[in-house]
């Protein structure tokens, strides 16, 4: 397949994208790496694409520069998935810019900064929910070191693959790092959904280069390119 990655952002992608382009090509993969946004205002690029890869974050945060997309980009973007197009989003690509709250009409939920939180980053146990999703083949359950999203935004039609499962606990959270209570619970971590004609898989491990490394996180990525570009 003919993949488009989009990086950049707050986040460590300069360890994350690296580890991807490499798997992905060692698939068999196409790979076409960029930060560029723009290209999603392109119909005659894109479709030469089998799908779009969004590893990235893409918001307008004070002190680190406006990553959102313009509206062209949006519509670009929405174009490219009703078309037919696959779409993979990893981790906190999901998270919704305040200026774009119809992003999660594609997603199906996810982060929502100022309102969404996680214990510290650490190792946890992934628990596949659907042995018989095709996001899942050949995963079992495996222990990752990883972000545990919490108080997303959840939509309905979500087919939910995958979960964790977290304990009550006090952590440090914010820009103060203030002690803050998260309530435990068990966690959406990947689900897949339509988007008009396009197929929508969502994975929300994936922080760093180390999450990135673990083999079930590669595996469940080559699945979501394998589904997500099935028509």
């Amino acid at each position: 397949m003919k993949l488009l990655v989009l990086s950049g952002g707050r986040h460590p992608y300069h360890e994350s994208t690296p580890v991807l382009e490499g798997f992905l090509g060692a698939a068999g993969h196409q790979v076409t790496v960029t930060e560029d946004a723009t290209v999603l205002t392109q119909p005659a690029a894109m479709e030469a694409y089998d799908a779009l890869v969004f590893n990235t974050r893409r918001e307008n945060i004070p002190d680190f520069g406006d990553w959102a997309l313009s509206q062209a980009e949006q519509e670009g973007l929405q174009a490219y998935i009703r078309s037919g197009k696959g779409f993979v989003c990893l981790h906190i690509a999901t998270c919704v810019p305040k200026t774009w709250p119809a992003y999660h009409e594609i997603t199906g939920g996810g982060w929502i900064t100022g309102t969404s939180f996680h214990p510290p980053y650490g190792e946890f146990t992934v628990n596949v929910l659907a042995p018989d999703h095709p996001g899942v083949r050949a995963v079992t359950d495996f222990t990752t070191n990883d972000e545990l999203y919490m108080g997303l935004a959840l939509g309905e039609g979500n087919n939910v693959f995958l979960t964790a499962t977290a304990s009550d606990g006090v952590y440090p959270w914010g820009p103060e790092r203030r002690p803050t209570s998260m309530p435990g619970g068990t966690f959406p971590l990947g689900w897949t959904r339509k988007y008009g004609a396009g197929n929508v898989f969502v994975l929300l491990l994936g922080h760093d280069g180390r999450s990135f490394q673990t083999p079930a996180f590669q595996q469940m990525v080559l699945n979501g390119v394998e589904w997500a570009t099935t028509s």
